[in-house]
């Protein structure tokens, strides 16, 4: 049921459908609304701190709320902003470009995003309940051990509710590409979108549980007395950074290739061209994910594992930027000679390119093991971690939403605001960032809470952070955009931009069903070879027939509510034992929704031949 028909209904039956729902579209709703309020609850931090350091040993806010601020900045943009925003995407466009109909397990689809969202919740609850975590993002221990207070503790049971979620998520995305193509659609016919959705899958499948082991030992360390990270008592404080890192890595390729994805589609749908050199893109892909597990340890150079160890990982590091090139320069062939179109969705493309290849020019930098000693904790890092998850992921988010936001919901987003709010953030993002590398070879420190006058760092600290608050009005001018867009917006054609894949040949925004028919694919880009024939609808590789769709289910919702309440029972249960009440009735809730879900049989519901072709009269 479409969002008009659902408002019409009521808002109570509007909120139900989206608590209930199983539609692969509306959890794409859902994990960007919840993506959108972190990443605005991020930018909100990042403006604190950046007002902080706007003049030399500022008291604006204390140091130990600043060590909070860019704890739960750098938590919460990554864990709760980008990772959501980019599911998002995954969920409303992949199913749709492979011809399937919805994902493999809708309910473990919803549950997923419940989980996300009740993690989210929780980490953010401790801002409310004496303190939030204060470790830095990457709750390096024995600092993370020993931190007081629960701060810590929320960013433990945050992030593990909310990392089962996106582990779930990984799989689904996973058996639904390998199961459910459409009829003809082979591998190397899949869109670089799916491409890039199932190689992160596979990452998101084997990364996730280093996180996942890493958090349980840090539990145990503070919630229960053990001693794996008390170097005092046997324990080992650097196997923390291993296992994080094992983890961390990957993560900045899952985030990464999505956007590479999406910018796979928007630049050859705008330059009317075919991507060039296809396969290389696709081994690229694999090359660089296999490659992102080979270099974690280039973060702890400064650890001293030893000359061999950190020249075997300073290789592989520089050996990242072959793949990563080749995919730069595919994008900039594919707009050789092309038709070039230029408007928001590829503004926000072309802008990745330099700002991107800045970050991987200083990674090569930071690679080198002897000069990463001179680097390491400056603000060169923060502006080159920045350049590749801003300057990359951020404008790929944004690329995306451009492009597919009349897809999603019928509507195409201003482009005249559109354009105000690429400029803004493009011309913000490098005031703020590109002056913070010459800042870190001035020798200043990441994480300090205030920097001394007549050190040189006045006037580059002053712009970084007039560039903060120009990218805050462009993240308002998108807020401004699509509320104008849902009130006045042009209404969306199934083609409105002359797309190339399959999600463009059915109507924006699309049926519950998505396909009537499943369409047979003749080859790459299967709606431009349609067109190419003169043909404008694809054929259909089945007969008309009844559709078989999931039911609706609140399980999901009750599952990981279950969950978030058991958090709270083992942060707390260190202060009170009763507090251990709270576990048995999180622990029971979930678990009882389970048991239901296992023994209740839920066979669907079928949509009738007949009901199909009265929506085509």
């Amino acid at each position: 049921m479409s969002i008009a028909a659902a408002q019409k209904r009521g808002f109570g039956a509007f909120l139900w459908d989206y608590l209930t729902t199983v539609d692969h579209k509306k959890i794409a709703h859902l994990y960007l609304v919840g993506g959108g309020f972190f990443f605005i609850l991020g930018g909100l931090e990042a403006l604190f701190i950046r007002i902080q350091l706007i003049a030399p040993e500022n008291d604006f806010i204390s140091a130990g709320l600043y060590n909070e601020m860019f704890t739960m900045h750098g938590t919460t943009m990554i864990f709760l902003a980008a990772m959501p925003l980019l599911l998002g995407l995954m969920n409303a466009v992949m199913p749709l470009q492979i011809g399937a109909r919805d994902v493999a397990f809708p309910f473990l689809n919803s549950l997923g995003f419940w989980l996300f969202m009740f993690g989210g919740i929780l980490l953010n609850c401790s801002w409310f309940l004496g303190g939030a975590p204060d470790a830095g993002w990457t709750a390096y221990t024995p600092l993370s051990a020993v931190s007081p207070a629960h701060g810590v503790d929320f960013y433990v049971l945050g992030l593990q509710i909310s990392g089962a979620g996106t582990l779930m998520g990984g799989i689904n995305f996973l058996v639904t590409i390998v199961t459910m193509r459409a009829p003809g659609m082979t591998y190397m016919r899949m869109p670089m979108f799916t491409w890039t959705t199932f190689v992160t899958s596979t990452l998101i499948l084997f990364a996730f549980p280093a996180l996942t082991v890493g958090l349980f030992l840090l539990m145990f360390d503070r919630m229960f007395g053990s001693a794996f990270f008390d170097v005092a008592l046997g324990g080992n404080s650097i196997i923390w950074q291993h296992l994080f890192w094992i983890f961390a890595h990957p993560e900045v390729y899952i985030l990464i290739l999505p956007v590479f994805g999406v910018f796979s589609e928007v630049i050859p749908t705008f330059s009317k061209k075919r991507l060039f050199g296809y396969t290389s893109m696709v081994f690229a892909t694999m090359l660089i994910a296999f490659l992102g597990f080979m270099v974690w340890a280039h973060h702890m150079f400064t650890v001293g594992l030893g000359p061999v160890a950190n020249a075997i990982f300073a290789i592989a590091t520089m050996a990242i930027a072959v793949p990563t090139g080749i995919k730069i320069f595919n994008w900039l062939a594919t707009m050789w000679g092309g038709s070039i179109t230029i408007n928001s969705a590829m503004l926000w493309s072309l802008g990745f390119i330099p700002s991107f290849t800045i970050g991987g020019m200083t990674g090569i930098m930071l690679a080198s093991a002897v000069a990463d000693y001179q680097y390491h904790d400056s603000y060169f890092v923060v502006a080159h971690f920045h350049y590749v998850i801003v300057g990359g992921v951020v404008f790929g988010i944004f690329a995306g939403l451009h492009y597919w936001w009349p897809k999603m919901f019928g509507r195409i987003l201003n482009e005249k605001l559109g354009k105000i709010g690429f400029w803004l953030f493009f011309i913000g993002f490098h005031l703020t960032f590109f002056i913070q590398h010459f800042l870190g070879l001035m020798g200043m420190p990441r994480r300090y809470w205030v920097f001394l006058e007549d050190q040189g760092l006045d006037t580059g600290n002053f712009v970084s952070t007039i560039g903060t608050f120009l990218m805050a009005i462009s993240a308002t001018i998108f807020l401004i955009n699509i509320i104008y867009t849902s009130v006045k917006g042009e209404k969306a054609s199934a083609d409105p931009f002359d797309g190339r894949s399959l999600e463009w040949a059915i109507s924006s925004p699309p049926p519950y069903y998505n396909f009537k028919q499943l369409p047979l694919v003749r080859g790459l880009d299967p709606l431009w070879v349609e067109k190419m024939d003169g043909k404008n609808n694809l054929a259909p590789a089945e007969p008309l027939g009844d559709i078989h769709m999931p039911n609706s289910s609140i399980l999901p919702f009750i599952m990981s509510f279950g969950f978030f309440v058991a958090g709270f029972g083992f942060i707390y249960q260190t202060d009170h034992q009763a507090w251990n009440l709270a576990i048995f009735i999180g622990m029971g809730i979930a678990l009882g929704s389970m048991l239901m879900r296992s023994l209740k049989d839920d066979h669907g519901y079928h949509i009738s031949k007949a009901e199909l072709e009265r929506e085509a009269d």
